[in-house]
């Protein structure tokens, strides 16, 4: 999906791959992709050499030289390619390294699975909070009725975890 997000990015202008960085960064999209700041300039990289995007200027900051890219015709197809590709998947998977490690969760000490079991429990409170918090904020600018849709589902899995987690903390404490 980094491609995805990269050439969604240069869509819009023409980019060095730091500001897309610090946009990813602001508008919080770190939080609900598995988009890494390395994996950003990995991608441009690739992308660049399969002539997706191309390189169309050069900016000097210091003694770094940053690379401006824009979207090329090629990149533009992969662009509504993948958009139509990813219509098409569910938007959420049962498959779950977390499920996986419930199968053998009687193998660690009760009180050591209850606390990884807590820790677990805050963080998605946190992951939940911020979702919550990023729903209002955006919404004081006016959020699409897909994007609200999008927040709503969210917040509605993450409150869904919390029940779970609870239930299983629940059972392993019996």
């Amino acid at each position: 999906m980094t491609n995805l997000i990269l050439l969604s990015f240069l869509r819009q202008r023409p980019m060095h791959g730091y500001e897309i960085q610090q946009l990813i960064q602001a508008s919080r999209m770190d939080l609900w992709t598995n988009i890494l700041s390395g994996s950003i300039y990995y991608a441009l990289n690739k992308m660049e050499s399969d002539g997706l995007i191309a390189a169309t200027a050069e900016e000097r900051t210091g003694a770094r030289l940053r690379k401006i890219y824009s979207i090329t015709d090629e990149g533009e197809k992969l662009f509504q390619k993948m958009i139509r590709e990813t219509l098409t998947l569910p938007p959420h998977t049962v498959k779950s390294d977390f499920s996986l490690g419930l199968v053998w969760i009687e193998n660690i000490p009760k009180q050591e699975a209850v606390e990884l079991l807590q820790q677990n429990l805050k963080q998605v409170e946190e992951s939940l909070a911020q979702w919550r918090s990023g729903k209002e904020i955006k919404g004081q600018y006016g959020l699409s009725r897909i994007a609200l849709a999008t927040f709503d589902n969210a917040i509605s899995i993450l409150e869904q975890d919390l029940t779970f987690l609870n239930k299983i903390i629940t059972l392993v404490q019996e």
